[in-house]
C-alpha cells in the first residue's frame, strides 16, 4: 500500500491503462476486462485489475491534471512495478482536420510547466512517447476505421486557460490537440525507465466549439480503449 493506492502487493499488473475519470476506469474495466477486481478506492480513485485476452491489465484513474497524474504514476511505477502505462482520455482538437470522435496518438507533449519541471532547471526536457507502443497503437488504430492522427499535443495546466494567443501559436505549429496529463506521464515514465503512451479521443473542438455529450463520449471511447489494449500487448 502507498499513501494514495490501497492495492496489495501483486494486485497491480505491469500494464496499466490510465483514464482521468475514476468512473471511466470502472466502465472500461467492466466492459473490456475479464473478471475485473476492484484493487483501489482510496480517495475515490478507482482501480481495477483483470485480464484481456489472458493478459493481466490494471485500469486505474489518475484524476484531472498533471499534479494528480504524477502522484499515481510515480506510485504505480515505483511501488507496484508498472512497466507500460497508457493514458486513455479525451482531448480538444486544435486543428480543423481533426474532427470529433477522431483518435489522436500523442508522439510528443508540449507544456508550459509540469510537476517535474523543477528538477530540469534551465533545460527544456522534451517528453515523448515510447516508440514501440506508438507504432503498435498506430497499427491497431488502422484496423478500426476511425480517423487517426499522430503527432504533437499540448498538455495544459488549466482547463479554463484564457490564453487565445497561446492556442493560436500551438495551432500554427501543428499541435493536434490539447489535454491535461500526457507531458507529465511521459516525463515520469522516462525517469523510471517505464514505457508510456497517450491514446486520446477528440471530445470537443477549439475552433468550431463542437462537443460530444456524455452519452456520445461513452460510445466513442470504446475504440480508444481497444487500441490501447492491442498496443500494450503487441508493442
Amino acid at each position: 500500500m502507498t499513501i494514495h493506492i490501497g492495492a496489495k502487493p501483486g494486485d497491480i499488473a505491469e500494464t496499466v491503462l490510465l483514464p482521468g475519470d475514476p468512473l471511466r476506469a470502472k466502465w472500461a474495466a467492466e466492459k473490456f476486462l475479464d473478471d475485473p477486481k476492484l484493487v483501489n478506492e482510496v480517495r475515490g480513485m478507482l482501480g481495477y485489475t483483470g485480464t484481456w485476452n489472458g493478459n493481466p491489465v490494471t485500469i486505474h484513474g489518475t484524476g484531472m491534471g498533471m499534479p494528480s497524474l504524477s502522484i499515481y504514476t510515480n506510485e504505480l511505477i515505483r511501488d507496484y512495478g508498472a512497466k507500460k502505462l497508457i493514458r486513455i482520455g479525451s482531448c480538444g482538437s486544435m486543428q480543423a482536420h481533426v474532427k470529433l470522435r477522431d483518435i489522436v496518438i500523442a508522439m510528443t507533449a508540449s507544456s508550459m510547466e509540469t510537476p517535474s519541471r523543477g528538477m530540469f532547471r534551465e533545460l527544456n526536457f522534451a517528453p515523448c512517447a515510447d516508440w514501440t507502443l506508438l507504432r503498435a497503437a498506430v497499427q491497431a488504430a488502422g484496423k478500426t476505421g476511425v480517423p487517426t492522427h499522430v503527432g504533437g499535443i499540448y498538455s495544459s495546466n488549466a482547463f479554463y486557460d484564457e490564453r487565445p494567443d497561446l492556442n493560436e501559436q500551438m495551432t500554427r505549429h501543428g499541435t493536434l490537440a490539447v489535454e491535461m496529463e500526457a507531458a507529465e506521464l511521459y516525463t515520469v515514465a522516462a525517469r523510471h525507465g517505464a514505457r508510456a503512451l497517450a491514446v486520446l479521443t477528440v471530445s470537443d473542438h477549439l475552433q468550431t466549439g463542437e462537443a460530444l455529450d456524455s452519452e456520445s463520449r461513452e460510445r466513442s471511447f470504446g475504440e480508444m480503449v481497444r487500441i490501447a489494449l492491442e498496443a500494450a500487448f503487441s508493442g
